[in-house]
């Protein structure tokens, strides 16, 4: 197959027209493209549903620029997380229209408009400290096609305020909590609602914290059921977790 025929595949793909049943089993499997320092997963988005994301951290500005400049050739939509500014800028010198989420430090592509379900995920937080993280979580479940309601600053130091939005988090589909220190929060709002708890816990926290390992036993030692746990400040893995089961 080549490249001419690939890229315009590829592209029918990324504007969502349908291929026959086929060429997409036969495109699952086709190779990722070369660069020597990377290689691309053009293909991704066939298997499940998503563009391939670009993890910034070790990258060079220039490593990621070349990445997304051959994305955007298969007009694919585009996520870059742990993006520095000065990433950001070398971007935007092949990718005018790229835009810098810089609370969560996440890049983003817009080459095409994603069909949003009606599945609310709700993305609560323990503390003001801990919105980096649930802001990578948010924007990722918004950009892959979701609606987010945020709920930030509601940890059980002062559990009245959980108590306040609760009835905004029992509406949503899926609930991510992202908690640093103690991570108490993911058990306390597991027992109080029906759906999917996804839990992050973050480093945020004193000494004894261990850089979020705290939060992280904290969590899967819940004793609520129903909730799920994700790695140490990976708001990413959460968001693009509640997408899925939003897509179920």
């Amino acid at each position: 197959m080549d490249n001419a025929y690939l890229e315009k595949i590829l592209n029918q793909v990324a504007t969502g027209e349908t291929l026959p049943k086929e060429a997409m089993e036969k495109l699952k499997d086709l190779p990722f493209q070369d660069l020597e320092f990377v290689k691309i997963d053009q293909h991704r988005n066939l298997r499940t549903g998503y563009p391939e994301v670009i993890f910034c951290q070790g990258k060079t500005k220039e490593q990621v620029t070349q990445i997304i400049e051959k994305m955007m050739r298969n007009n694919s939509n585009i996520i870059a997380t742990r993006a520095s500014k000065e990433i950001f800028d070398k971007v935007k010198e092949v990718a005018e229209d790229a835009f810098y989420y810089e609370i969560p430090k996440v890049i983003v592509v817009k080459k095409q408009e994603i069909k949003t379900n009606n599945k609310v995920i709700a993305v609560v937080t323990a503390g003001t400290a801990d919105i980096p993280v649930a802001e990578e979580a948010a924007v990722t479940a918004e950009i892959i096609g979701n609606k987010v309601e945020r709920i930030y600053d509601v940890g059980v130091a002062g559990i009245h305020r959980l108590f306040a939005r609760i009835d905004k988090i029992r509406s949503a589909n899926v609930v991510i909590v992202v908690a640093g220190m103690e991570g108490a929060l993911a058990s306390v709002v597991g027992g109080l609602v029906d759906k999917p708890v996804i839990a992050v816990p973050t480093s945020i926290g004193y000494g004894a914290s261990f850089g979020g390992i705290s939060a992280l036993l904290t969590m899967l030692n819940s004793c609520a059921a129903g909730v799920g746990v994700v790695n140490i400040d990976n708001g990413f893995g959460a968001g693009y977790l509640a997408s899925n089961i939003n897509r179920l």
